[in-house]
C-alpha cells in the first residue's frame, strides 16, 4: 500500500469522523449535566433537513447552517422541556425526538419539494467548499511532509476544522472553567450544586442548548458540506454511533476524538473494501457496509471495560423544599 492510498484512507477518515465527533461532543455536554441523550440522531437528522432545505431555497450555505442549528436547538429545547421541566423519562424523550425527526423530515421534504423526501441538489453557493490552507500547493512537492499537509491536513470543509477545534474548546471548558466545574458537578451531585445556590435547571438547560448547537453543526455537515442536499435518513444511525463513542471514551473529550476517528476509519475502510474479494469470491456489499456497526458492537462489548457515567444521569432533579 503506497503513501497516496494511505493518505486517501486517512483523509476519508477525517471527513467521515467529523459528524460523529460533533455529535459525540454534543452528547458529552448534556450527559455530563445528567441528561442522557439518546436523541442525538433525531437532532442531527432535523438539522440536516433544515440546512439542506434552506440552502436549496436561498442558495446560501450560511443560511442553511443557521437554519440547521436553529432547528436542532429547537428540538433540543423540546427534549429539555420533557426531561428537565416536566421530569419525564429521558430515554423516552430522546426516542420521541428520533421518531419525530424521521417522520417530519420525510413528510415535509415530500410536501415542499415533491422529490420523495429529498431536497433539490444544491448549487455551488448552497454548500460549503473545501478550504485550501496557506502554502499547501507550494509544500505539496516536499517528500512525506508535503503530501501530509497538502492532502491530509489541508483541503477539508470549514465544519471539519470546527469539529476538531471544539475538542480543545470542550476540554478547556470542562476542566478549566467555573462553568465546566459546575456542569460536571450537576451531573454527579445536583443536590450539592443546588445547596451552593446554583440553579440545577439553568445549568442543565445551558448544557442542552450547547448540545443542540453542536448537533446542528453535525447535521448540517451531512447535507451542505459532505453532501449536496438532504436525502431520506441520511444520518444513517450516526447519532447512535456517536453515543457509543461517547461511552467508549468514558465521557472525556480527547478520548472521544480518537474514538470517533477510529469509527471514521472503519467507515472509510468499508468503502475501500466494497469491491474486495476473498479467495476469489466477491464479498457481499451489505456485509462490508455492516462492518463499522458490527465492529462498534464488538469494541463496546469486549474492550471498553467498565464505563460508569455521571451518577445523576437520567434522574430528574426535584428541588427539596
Amino acid at each position: 500500500m503506497d503513501i497516496a492510498t494511505i493518505l486517501s484512507i486517512l483523509d476519508a477518515t477525517i471527513r467521515l469522523s467529523t459528524p460523529l465527533l460533533l455529535a459525540c461532543l454534543a452528547g458529552l455536554y448534556s450527559e455530563r449535566a445528567g441528561i442522557f441523550d439518546i436523541g442525538l440522531e433525531g437532532k442531527m437528522l432535523a438539522a440536516a433537513f433544515a440546512a439542506g432545505a434552506v440552502a436549496a431555497v436561498t442558495g446560501s450555505a450560511w443560511m442553511g447552517l443557521l437554519a440547521g442549528m436553529a432547528v436542532s436547538l429547537g428540538t433540543a429545547l423540546l427534549q429539555g422541556v420533557a426531561a428537565i421541566t416536566l421530569k419525564g423519562n429521558q430515554l423516552i424523550a430522546g426516542v420521541a425526538i428520533n421518531m419525530l425527526a424521521a417522520g417530519m423530515t420525510t413528510f415535509l421534504g415530500q410536501t415542499w419539494f415533491g422529490q420523495g423526501g429529498r431536497t433539490p441538489p444544491l448549487n455551488e453557493g448552497g454548500r460549503f467548499s473545501v478550504i485550501t490552507l496557506p502554502f499547501a500547493s507550494e509544500l505539496s512537492g516536499v517528500p512525506i511532509i508535503g503530501p501530509i499537509y497538502a492532502d491530509l491536513i489541508s483541503g477539508h470543509y470549514l465544519l471539519v476544522y470546527i469539529g476538531f477545534i471544539m475538542v480543545a474548546v470542550t476540554a478547556y471548558v470542562l476542566y478549566r472553567t467555573r462553568f465546566g466545574l459546575r456542569l460536571r458537578a450537576v451531573g454527579e451531585n445536583p443536590k450539592a450544586v443546588d445547596t451552593a445556590g446554583i440553579s440545577v435547571v439553568a445549568l442543565r438547560y445551558q448544557a442542552v442548548i450547547i448540545t443542540g448547537l453542536l448537533c446542528g453543526l453535525a447535521g448540517a455537515y451531512f447535507s451542505i458540506a459532505q453532501g449536496s442536499g438532504f436525502g431520506n435518513n441520511m444520518t444513517a444511525g450516526k447519532g447512535y454511533i456517536a453515543l457509543a463513542a461517547l461511552i467508549f471514551a468514558k465521557w472525556k473529550p480527547v478520548p472521544a476524538m480518537f474514538t470517533c476517528l477510529l469509527f471514521g476509519f472503519l467507515d472509510a475502510l468499508q468503502i475501500r473494501l466494497q469491491s474486495a474479494r476473498l479467495g476469489g469470491i466477491e464479498i457481499p456489499v451489505q456485509a462490508i457496509q455492516a462492518l463499522p456497526y458490527v465492529l462498534t458492537v464488538i469494541l463496546l462489548a469486549g474492550f471498553i471495560g467498565k464505563a460508569v457515567g455521571p451518577k445523576a444521569g437520567g434522574v430528574p432533579y426535584t428541588k427539596e423544599r
